[in-house]
């Protein structure tokens, strides 16, 4: 009978943040793991396993490392400021941070409504019914690290924002009625903002380019185009310029596809009942 795998740590992406600021330190000191790990008196695998991310670094060997590797006091700082659950694993981080920087964002989603335009309500009644579930603190986590990607709708300098939403997304009730109801308000105070547009897919389209799933594409700073793809079982970077190029027109042909974004204001004010 094997024996039973330890739990996945809940913040093990910032656990591999800080093995790779270890990691990056002692090369930047001359040292292999062997020769630091004789230094702080543990073993190799024990410097190997925190640098991997798969061990905890403890207070005491992180002040001991910091003051043979001169880190200034970051990796004490590390360990004192590292949460207990991650907000993001690590390709949403890079995600995330691509969102805060880029110049533009192009985002089709067929499911649901896109994250940057989802009430708080809204958020935790579609991440409350994850299977398996999250626990009371991480879902809550996830739900206010979710809200605060909004700021990016209102900074002084916001990117261009283009979105395409298929209509069975608007139409499935998430967290009931009133829920329903705000976050259908809350999308046509957003279409009204200028730096975003807002079609709609109508129901009634016999085909159309996004069957194959909700996409975003991204335009960084230094104009690199990036695009991320979204499944069941994960989500994937796409930075091959074929392979964005083919995204880009799928996104353009959705465009068009969709209702302009005048007729979309108006199917959002006949969901609401409103003249």
């Amino acid at each position: 009978m094997s024996a039973r795998r330890p739990p996945r740590p809940k913040n093990l992406t910032s656990m591999k943040m800080l093995g790779k600021q270890l990691g990056a330190a002692r090369r930047a000191a001359g040292l292999t793991q062997s020769a630091l790990a004789e230094l702080v008196r543990v073993d190799e695998e024990t410097i190997a396993s925190i640098e991997q991310g798969r061990r905890t670094l403890k207070p005491d060997l992180a002040t001991a490392l910091d003051e043979i590797l001169q880190t200034k006091g970051t990796l004490p700082a590390g360990v004192a400021n590292l949460p207990e659950i991650d907000q993001f694993p690590m390709w949403a981080e890079l995600y995330m941070e691509h969102e805060r920087e880029a110049i533009a964002l192009s985002w089709y989603d067929n499911a649901v409504v896109p994250g940057l335009l989802q009430t708080e309500a809204y958020a935790h009644a579609l991440l409350s019914g994850r299977v398996p579930p999250y626990e009371a603190d991480e879902l809550e986590t996830k739900v206010a690290a979710r809200i605060d990607r909004r700021e990016i709708l209102h900074r002084r300098f916001p990117p261009t924002l283009s979105f395409v939403v298929w209509e069975p997304a608007l139409l499935m009730p998430t967290g009931g009625t009133e829920v329903h109801r705000e976050q259908l308000r809350f999308l046509r105070e957003c279409s009204e903002l200028p730096c975003l547009s807002l079609q709609i897919l109508p129901l009634n389209r016999t085909s159309h380019a996004g069957d194959a799933g909700p996409f975003t594409l991204l335009e960084t700073p230094d104009h690199q185009h990036l695009a991320y793809t979204e499944s069941q079982r994960g989500s994937q970077w796409v930075s091959d310029p074929d392979e964005v190029s083919i995204l880009t027109r799928k996104y353009a042909m959705l465009r068009t596809q969709a209702l302009t974004i005048e007729d979309s204001r108006c199917l959002l004010d006949r969901l609401l009942g409103e003249p």
